[in-house]
């Protein structure tokens, strides 16, 4: 008898405790958004230099070192620090004993660099000789102030919510709560930043010499959020 009590108490207990679990509060769930498009000032580059034979003549070969010398010159000429002019890779470990081995033999190195205005672009490259230019491509770019711009975004997005929220319960009789639940959603588009001659690689050697490097266009970065809302109604 006993045991039966008790197990009848344990039951009342545990559905006591399921209703006092139960949330009865009147709520309202919404939605705000928050968007903001920018244009990238962190752009890297890359560029490969490749030692080529002046008229096909084995004899005149137009060395690395030179084409290595004109790109470094050109940058510091552009007001851009040298740190940001690194050696991406090198086609040979060692090209001066290639060279030995193979007479006809043209070393190429790679490039990448840091830079924070496109308008020096084709300055910079018209100062390295065009046929000295395998190719140049952009490996990617970003935004100095992105985390601040996420940030603001954010807390706009989540106003909005709060906003809305509000002139719906209004328009009811009834007062707005506290929030009750945040939920983010977040939409950051990166596109693939485009020459405005839509091409992704420029090639030296199908570049005259004197011509300029193309001009360069980017779409602008996108960030939306989204944030899903619980408030209670008062």
């Amino acid at each position: 008898m006993k045991k039966l009590i008790t197990l009848a108490f344990i039951a009342l207990f545990s559905m006591s405790a399921m209703a006092q679990q139960v949330d009865l509060r009147k709520k309202i769930n919404v939605s705000g958004s928050a968007e903001a498009e920018v244009t990238p000032d962190i752009i890297y580059l890359s560029i490969s230099l490749k030692e080529y034979f002046k008229d096909n003549n084995s004899k005149k070969r137009v060395d690395i070192t030179d084409l290595e010398n004109q790109l470094y010159n050109a940058v510091l000429k552009a007001g851009i620090a040298k740190e940001n002019l690194m050696v991406n890779n090198i086609s040979s470990y060692n090209y001066a004993t290639e060279k030995k081995k193979n007479p006809d033999f043209l070393a190429s190195k790679q490039y990448r660099l840091k830079v924070t205005d496109l308008n020096k672009w084709n300055e910079l490259i018209s100062a390295v000789d065009a046929k000295g230019i395998a190719y140049t491509n952009i490996e990617s770019y970003d935004y100095s102030k992105i985390e601040d711009l996420k940030k603001e975004l954010k807390i706009k997005a989540l106003q909005a919510a709060k906003a809305k929220a509000m002139y719906m319960v209004e328009a009811l009789g009834e007062k707005l709560g506290g929030v009750i639940d945040i939920q983010e959603v977040n939409n950051e588009a990166y596109p693939q930043p485009m020459y405005r001659a839509n091409v992704m690689m420029m090639k030296g050697e199908s570049m005259a010499a004197d011509a300029a490097a193309p001009e360069l266009d980017f779409k602008k970065i996108k960030l939306n959020y989204v944030v899903n809302t619980v408030f209670e109604i008062k």
